[in-house]
């Protein structure tokens, strides 16, 4: 529909409305402008009148009914009529003279009435402009008029007593708008589907915003008004909209939080009385106490006041209102049952349905929260009642709801062993037939959601009673208990993943609780069970497929193939963790399951499947094919039970002999598919732990994972290797070195074999990539690490190293890592022609250079000397001892890495030079974007879902252009790695370079201004963080400081300018026209590169400056250390954060000391939320602190303190941020008030801040004697007067507030006389207390 449509659609609504509500128009009159407006709904019965019996309804139709005249009791003598019992003012709708109500051909102007027909034209507005003003008749003074909402003293009236005398209200001065929005919706003739709900609404905005301005006249007409509507003017249950329903409950829900119960103390009743009329009004009264329950206890949009008058109202009469329910589900239910089956009463029984659905829902808003007692009350009906519902077609899925709601409550124990009543015989009965009933009927939505409602009930079944079930407790496990383990394990069979997955945790539970998992009971289910899990670990059910009946419960649950890929994984995970509970319960029958089943896939013939990938001879699987699928669960089976056997049994009750025969088994086994090989090779890593009990199959273990190692689908194959192959290779690898890590003195006698295999494997320069080369060298330096002998390692690594040192030392290769020219010619990056299909003759070059960079990393992170101080001084390894006498380790690797160092540092500068402009216009054509992020880094930093499904014959680069982006990639980060890890590894060797400082900034700090952030960020985590953090205390000044300062400083402004781009972004890009492809997804890109940049930043800072309690670095780290665990840091609370020896030292420096401040304070109103949690919180008052003692610029203390407010403006809608910027704002307040007037004059800049509590605070700060107020209260004060600069979420910055005024409260307590005022009264004076 276009907007002149839209235009002239409201014009004529506006012109239709205006008639129909005009008084002197006639009943013709408006039945024709409806017709006009063609808003008149075809069918339905006019709209009842709301008051039938008004003769003044009778004689005019447009005349506003009189609201019900109240029993006011006698009359004062003399007084006048009381003006709720006579007719109300006719109101009349005006046009304002700025509005156009154009008399075009919609209504014959005939038609209008003549008052109407003089008002000027003006240009037409759009729709959202259009306001009616609506005015009548201001009425002369009268008497004051009596209220419905008495401001009584509470204590004197009971809260729902009818017949209170009220305080009159003099010169009651009603407005227009109420009267005539309140009477439009009463006086509506024809039921108009578009009228109605807009006036419905505007009373709740009356309700809502002009509550506080309405007289007390107006208030009680409207209350009235809107209880005859919905005693009177609503139509039949089955008939009335919904949203109708919703509007008109809301209207009353709205005015009960106002006045209620102070000034409205019979709603209750009131509300009962309604309840009696009909099955609508029933209905309505259920949805009005929901929306009460939920607007004051679920979402709390009350002050706290008025929400604590009413919550503990409610609760007083909670009895009352439960019982109300339980009899309205009950008698409804009563009826529904009773006609649901005569054809001629259906309507009465959906009426009779539709109230008991209103009912349970109502009960679901209460159940949460009210005392468990009424939940319990009269013997448990309401769970009696409500497990009968559950097999009640209409009816379960409420009662499902409040049965959930009820068995998930927490609380005291003591309340919640009643609960244990839902294990007897009926209950259980009840449950388990409905469940039965709901999945035999096949798969239905409704019937689904259901099944799973019931699958909750019972996980939080099982919770209660490992909760309830104890050593100290008096609850039994109950009869049923083998009852409820076999209907808890039919939802775990289910096809559903949903809810398979959903009874994990209690499996969990049960399995993990002291007393049963001792139960006969519960070890009887755990083989049923392993059976159970053993189908469940099968990826199967994917939505797009039709291959398991997962699949179409699959298809309700999940969008796409990607979400239940990410689903199952996660479940799977869960349930490994499981299953690990299971087998230490009983291992010796998880084990034998898995064995069984290890050797059925042995055993089975290949099934690749549909989706299979050809190559060669053979065709292959892919991750769908069914033999795959059944692989990967087995290999997940097996080294879940495995390694939980090994941590469960004794030594003397492990089955090794059927554990070294499956070992047998499997290393005989030969496939050629490389996704069964890959499953393969991690059963042998799950049964390696039977080699340590048969050291003569080592050699037979090895001679496997080689010949996967050099592994091929088609022998001497020249084309590409594919994706599976290479995962393969690398899976061969990487369990090498997990072996030779985790069972060095078990591989150690078999050295001199594996080197000789491995120095042959390295003779062929092509049969290895240079990572699997590396690799393998790997494992040998962690044998080598067993000789513990200093010298005899030495020599080791010198001998492995010579390849390395050859070609990394030679003329050629200095002169190309030196020079930027000879450096992109010899990686063929200025080649013009690069067609795939022909042979790369630089690519021999950039693998020998891969492989001395992958060597001198694999020996710099693997080597290191042994952990016992007294195996190290015998070997040789130590070498003195510090002042304060730690011992000086010395490394066998120093030698042979320290004389490749100068290379190393050259290639680094070399490789930052490479990003400035002259330099990549060097290029070629198709390398020009090399140095680009790769489309993988992308996909990751966007959290974009990776391609389900890899083909297993796609080459693993496709273009040469990706190869060589990932040859620099990789190449730069392996440098810095080498930098990163020489210093934990070297140590004293390594800081003790003759000019360190100035050889790493002459080489790693280069060019940084064209090196982009994808770079920067690694260089400052692998490389700058473990240098600074392992540098001993006395290299501080001559490495660290001249590092960090020019460091930070330069961080600080990089960080600026990117976030004043970000923040100016909108105006950007309106003004350039970018040839991006996709400018929106390089935009998100860049700032979550920034956002990431600016954390990193951060966290260097807090490593640098602020220590971190039981971290030790000092000690030289694992061998196997990885390095996100090693670099992982703790969030500590700014209260026990100190500073370190490195942070004091850097603050000495005046120019690193102002730049870690400004970065510090000014990354607070950067808009990255984690960043500034954890710099408020860790960083920010560590370092102010530290200068606190010296003396501050009155500019800089003004400066940090606006940093703190603008980082309140900018995440103060966060609850974490807002609450650490509160109290940091409030430690600086604190400690420089007193000494800096200018930090006054910031606070009173505050929009909407209180002066004169502005004035008591600082009274109470300046004079410490006064300060009697808690810290948290003073805290409480602080956050009050700075409120107008904490920022607010964009969806409320421009709402409109909801003011609510507090009543005279209901529930003051008693404040106990003092100890003083006892004894100043004058009946109870001191020499009294003696008298006789």
């Amino acid at each position: 529909m276009s907007m002149d449509q839209v235009n002239a659609l409201c014009e004529q609504l506006v012109k239709a409305v205006t008639i129909m509500m005009d008084p002197s128009s006639t009943q013709r009159y408006r039945l024709e402008a409806l017709k006009v407006a063609g808003v008149c709904r075809p069918g339905p019965a006019p709209r009842p009148s709301p008051s039938p019996s008004s003769t003044g309804a009778a004689q005019d139709p447009g005349r506003l009914p009189p609201t019900r005249p109240l029993d006011l009791g006698p009359q004062p003598p003399g007084a006048l009529p009381s003006p709720l019992s006579a007719p109300l003012p006719t109101p009349r709708l005006l046009c304002s003279p700025l509005l156009p109500f154009s008399r075009d051909a919609v209504v014959p102007s005939s038609l209008w009435p003549s008052h109407l027909t003089t008002t000027s034209h003006c240009p037409l507005l759009p729709p959202r402009h259009f306001c009616l003003l609506f005015s009548v008749p201001r009425l002369p003074p009268q008497p004051a008029a009596p209220t419905l909402f008495p401001q009584t003293p509470h204590p004197c009236i009971p809260l729902l007593s009818r017949g209170a005398r009220v305080q009159p209200m003099s010169n009651p001065s009603p407005t227009p708008a109420t009267f005539f929005i309140v009477s439009a919706a009463l006086n509506v003739s024809f039921y108009i589907v578009a009228v109605v709900p807009v006036l419905l609404t505007l009373c709740i905005l009356v309700a809502r915003f002009r509550w506080n301005s309405m007289s007390r006249l107006e208030k009680v007409y409207l209350k009235n008004s809107v209880m005859e509507l919905i005693a009177n003017g609503t139509l039949n249950i089955l008939e009335e909209e919904n949203h109708i329903k919703d509007v008109l409950s809301r209207i009353v829900v709205e005015m009960i939080k106002r006045e209620w119960p102070q000034h409205w103390p019979d709603m209750l009743i009131e509300l009962d009385i309604l309840s009696k009329q009909g099955e609508t009004q029933t209905e309505l009264v259920m949805f009005i106490l929901l929306r009460l329950a939920e607007d004051v206890v679920t979402f709390q949009t009350l002050p706290p006041q008025r929400r604590r008058d009413i919550q503990q109202t409610l609760t007083q009469n909670m009895e009352r209102i439960f019982t109300f329910l339980l009899n309205t589900l009950q008698e409804n239910v009563n009826k529904y049952q009773q006609v649901k089956t005569d054809n001629s009463q259906e309507s009465k029984a959906q009426a009779n349905c539709r109230v008991g659905i209103a009912a349970l829902n109502t009960l679901a808003g209460y159940i949460d929260w009210v005392s468990m007692s009424h939940i319990t009350a009269e013997n448990c009906k309401l769970l009696e009642m409500l497990c009968l519902l559950l097999n009640e077609q209409e009816l379960q899925l409420g009662a499902a709801e409040c049965l959930l709601i009820a068995v998930s409550r927490k609380g005291k124990l003591e309340d919640r062993k009643p609960l244990m009543v839902l294990f007897g015989d009926v209950a259980m009965h009840y449950i388990l037939s409905a469940a039965q009933t709901a999945d035999g009927g096949g798969l239905v939505e409704k019937h689904y959601v259901f099944l799973k409602r019931l699958c909750q009930v019972l996980c939080a079944l099982g919770n209660q009673l490992c909760a309830l079930l104890g050593v100290d407790s008096d609850v039994e496990t109950p009869a049923n208990f083998g009852k409820y383990l076999e209907s808890f394990l039919a939802f775990t069979t289910h096809p559903s993943q949903f809810l398979r997955s959903s009874t994990q945790m209690t499996w969990g539970a049960l399995f993990r609780h002291e007393i049963l998992s001792r139960d006969p009971l519960l070890l009887a289910i755990i083989p049923k069970y392993l059976r159970a899990s053993m189908t469940n670990l099968v990826k199967m059910g994917f939505p797009s497929k039709t291959d398991s009946p997962s699949c179409e419960y699959s298809r309700f649950d999940f969008d796409s193939d990607e979400d239940f890929n990410a689903f199952f994984n996660s479940s799977r995970a869960q349930q490994g963790e499981v299953m690990r509970l299971a087998c230490r319960l009983d291992p010796k029958t998880s084990f034998q399951m898995a064995g069984e089943w290890l050797k059925y896939q042995l055993s089975t013939s290949v099934d690749t499947g549909s989706m299979n990938s050809g190559t060669g001879e053979g065709s292959l699987c892919s991750i769908f094919s069914p033999s795959f699928v059944q692989w990967e669960a087995m290999t997940f089976f097996l080294e879940s039970v495995i390694n939980q056997m090994f941590r469960t049994l004794d030594k003397e009750e492990i089955p090794i002999n059927d554990g070294v025969e499956l070992l047998q088994m499997v290393l005989n086994f030969d496939t050629k598919d490389p996704l069964i090989l890959s499953c393969v090779l991690t059963n042998v890593s799950a049964l390696f732990p039977f080699v340590t009990y048969r050291p003569e199959f080592l050699p037979q273990v090895f001679s496997k994972l080689f010949s996967s190692v050099t592994f091929e689908t088609v022998e001497e194959s020249k084309a590409p290797r594919t994706r599976a192959v290479r995962n393969v290779r690398r899976h061969a690898c990487s369990s090498i070195i997990k072996m030779c890590r985790d069972y060095p003195q078990l591989v150690l006698p078999n050295f001199d074999m594996l080197y000789n295999h491995v120095k042959q494997l390295l003779s062929n320069e092509l049969l290895l990539t240079q990572m699997e080369k590396c690799a393998l060298m790997e494992a040998l330096v962690l044998i080598s690490n067993q000789f513990k002998n200093y010298e005899r390692q030495k020599v080791f690594l010198e001998e492995l190293m010579a390849p390395v040192a050859s070609i990394w030392l030679s003329e050629d290769m200095h002169r190309v890592l030196s020079d930027v020219d000879a450096f992109i010619a010899y990686v063929g990056a200025d080649r013009t022609s690069c067609d795939p299909g022909l042979e790369d003759p630089c690519g021999l070059n950039r693998a020998r250079m891969s492989f001395c960079v992958y060597s001198i990393l694999g020996v710099v992170k693997r080597t290191c000397w042994p952990t016992d101080l007294e195996e190290a001084k015998a070997g040789g390894f130590v070498v003195g001892y510090t002042p304060p006498g730690n011992p000086i380790f010395r490394n066998p690797c120093t030698e042979q890495i320290l004389k490749l160092l100068d290379n190393l540092l050259a290639l680094i500068r070399t490789h930052n030079t490479l990003y400035a402009p002259e330099m990549l216009a060097k290029m070629a054509e198709p390398f020009t974007r090399v140095l680009d992020m790769l489309e993988v880094e992308k996909s990751a930093i966007l959290g974009l879902p990776q391609p389900l499904l890899e083909l297993n014959d796609s080459p693993v680069y496709k273009t040469v252009l990706e190869r060589m982006q990932r040859f620099f990639c990789t190449l730069y980060e392996n440098c810095f790695h080498i930098l990163g890890k020489a210093g934990p590894s070297m140590q004293q060797d390594f800081y003790t370079v003759e000019h360190l400082a100035t050889q790493l900034l002459s080489s790693a700090f280069v060019n940084l201004n064209n090196i982009p952030d994808y770079r920067l960020r690694p260089m400052l985590r692998v490389f700058v963080k473990p240098l600074v953090l392992f540098c001993p205390p006395e290299h501080y000044e001559a490495l660290v400081s001249p590092i960090l300062g020019p460091l930070f400083t330069y961080l600080h402004m990089r960080l600026s300018q990117k976030w004043q781009v970000i923040n100016q972004r909108s105006l950007l890009c309106g003004e350039d026209e970018t040839t991006d492809e996709n400018p929106e997804s390089q935009e998100m890109l860049e700032e979550q590169l920034v956002r990431m940049l600016t954390r990193e930043v951060m966290d260097l800072i807090t490593v640098c400056c602020v220590s971190k309690k039981g971290a030790d670095h000092g000690t030289a780290p694992p061998a196997d250390g990885d390095d996100e665990e090693m670099m992982a840091t703790e969030v500590t609370p700014s209260a026990m954060a100190e500073l370190t020896d490195l942070g004091k030292c850097l603050m000495k420096h005046e120019d690193v000391c102002t730049a870690l401040l400004i970065t510090a304070f000014n990354s607070l109103a950067w808009k990255d939320t984690l960043s500034c949690q954890r710099t408020t919180t860790q960083l920010c008052w560590p370092l102010l602190k530290q200068v606190l003692s010296g003396t501050l610029l009155a500019d800089a203390v003004t400066w940090l303190f606006t940093s703190v407010l603008k980082g309140l403006q900018t995440h103060g809608q966060h609850d974490g941020c807002m609450a650490s910027l509160v109290h940091l704002a409030f430690q600086i307040y604190e400690a420089l008030r007193p000494r800096y007037l200018e930090i006054r004059a910031v606070m009173e800049q505050i929009p909407e801040i209180q002066k004169d509590s502005l004035d008591q605070f600082d009274c109470k700060l300046l004079n410490p004697s006064l300060q009697k107020v808690a810290d948290k209260r003073r805290k409480d004060q602080f956050k009050r007067l700075i409120a107008g600069c904490i920022g607010k979420p964009l969806g409320e910055q421009f709402r409109k507030e909801v003011h609510i005024k507090n009543l005279p409260s209901l529930f003051k307590k008693t404040k106990p006389m003092l100890e003083a005022e006892v004894l100043d009264n004058e009946e109870g004076s001191l020499a009294a207390i003696f008298e006789p």
